[in-house]
């Protein structure tokens, strides 16, 4: 009984540093969470600034053109940049996701080069954008 109320103290990394700094995530790991921020920031934040955009540029020609003029914005090519690279980089590991649930690509190796191509796609994918942006 004596030796059950005696436990080792376990580490806990709950904090962001310790996730960043001290534990070693694989590149599965890190595909996972960016899927996971990319979603949310599709969800909340970039579906209502592009609705507000399009509200506004429909609703008369000098919304419109107040619009174009906005878009124009080096700050708002950035915001616009990183909505491309939310929904491409959800989009390929989407893809990635659904080879896993159909049980191809589980082993360790085809699982690392998966990631890779999620990540690779979606990073090529947003330059592409972006420059036809720019």
């Amino acid at each position: 009984m004596a030796e059950a109320a005696v436990r080792k103290a376990r580490p806990k990394y709950l904090n962001l540093r310790a996730l960043l700094f001290e534990i070693r995530l694989p590149l599965q790991g890190w595909v996972s969470i960016f899927h996971r921020v990319s979603g949310a920031a599709l969800f909340f934040p970039a579906a209502l600034w592009l609705l507000w955009m399009l509200d506004r540029s429909l609703s008369s020609p000098s919304g419109f053109d107040a619009v174009l003029l906005y878009t124009r914005l080096p700050l708002v090519k950035l915001g616009l940049i990183g909505f491309i690279w939310c929904f491409c980089h959800h989009f390929c590991a989407g893809i990635r996701y659904l080879f896993l649930d159909l049980d191809r690509g589980v082993d360790k190796r085809a699982s690392r080069l998966s990631a890779l191509a999620a990540l690779a796609g979606g990073l090529a994918l947003t330059a592409f954008f972006g420059w036809k942006l720019w």
